[in-house]
């Protein structure tokens, strides 16, 4: 580990904050390798020894999580494994150097954003009931949906199970005969919660993609490509997950202007 300022390490170890490690260090109450030091002197937190008031400080290494984003194409199963030899969005990460795990599902059949990570705790953050993190789909039906339809799963609609969903925020991209594409913002994940909410009200998806997830965004990433989150966007989705209605869109509802009609 490269030597990092001793207020840093203090701070990090969770001993207490930057600026009371740096009125410790003041009054000279910290030594390293039983030596006393100054504000602005360094240490390296893998062979230096550090104590305040005579008692040593352990340090413990913190741990590197991986956080990835990967554009799951469609034909791939969201699992770590499968018994039935299916692909799986694994194979796609083969050079990897740790196991990591998918944060939530998308369907086989579906495609777009899924993040992976070994970090257990920001995965439960992020899939927890009580989390908001909006996601948005890029959602292609058919027939041509109506209004109606629109404004029914807007509003929540009654599945399979008899769970009404909550309510979505929806957008019409393209109206045309036979075909509707829809973006469906949802705060909730249920099992292919998208296909079955269009099923509902009659309509089937024929292809789903999912392009954002609370304040990150898919972009220009290509099928079966990934790569790392940026420690913003980490700490972008974790603030969202705590606020529990994150990213959602200003409209009150998904009724305001759906459709680009004459």
């Amino acid at each position: 580990m490269a030597e990092q300022r001793i207020q840093k390490v203090l701070s990090d170890q969770g001993y207490c904050s930057r600026r009371a490690a740096e009125q410790l260090i003041a009054e000279g109450r910290v030594k390293v390798n039983g030596h006393p030091v100054g504000l602005g002197d360094k240490m390296d937190p893998d062979f230096d020894k550090v104590s305040v008031d005579g008692k040593s400080l352990r340090i413990v290494r913190k741990r590197q999580y991986i956080y990835l984003m990967l554009h799951k194409p469609r034909g791939y199963i969201t699992t770590a494994s499968d018994e039935r030899g299916r692909k799986t969005v694994m194979d796609l990460l083969t050079d990897v150097p740790r196991r990591v795990y998918p944060v939530g599902r998308l369907d086989k059949d579906s495609e777009g954003l899924l993040l992976l990570t070994d970090d257990g705790a920001f995965a439960n953050l992020l899939t927890h009931p009580s989390g908001g993190v909006g996601k948005l789909y890029r959602v292609t039906v058919r027939p041509r949906a109506t209004e109606q339809q629109i404004v029914e799963m807007s509003s929540g609609v009654v599945l399979d199970d008899g769970v009404r969903t909550a309510p979505a925020v929806i957008h019409v991209v393209t109206d045309e005969p036979g075909r509707t594409v829809l973006e469906i913002t949802l705060h909730e994940g249920r099992n292919r919660q998208i296909r079955r909410m269009c099923e509902a009200v009659g309509l089937e998806v024929v292809r789903l993609k999912r392009s954002a997830e609370g304040p990150v965004k898919l972009g220009m990433l290509q099928p079966g490509q990934y790569r790392e989150l940026k420690k913003s966007e980490v700490s972008a989705l974790r603030a969202a997950a705590k606020q529990g209605k994150a990213a959602a869109p200003k409209e009150e509802s998904g009724r305001k202007g759906p459709f680009p009609r004459k």
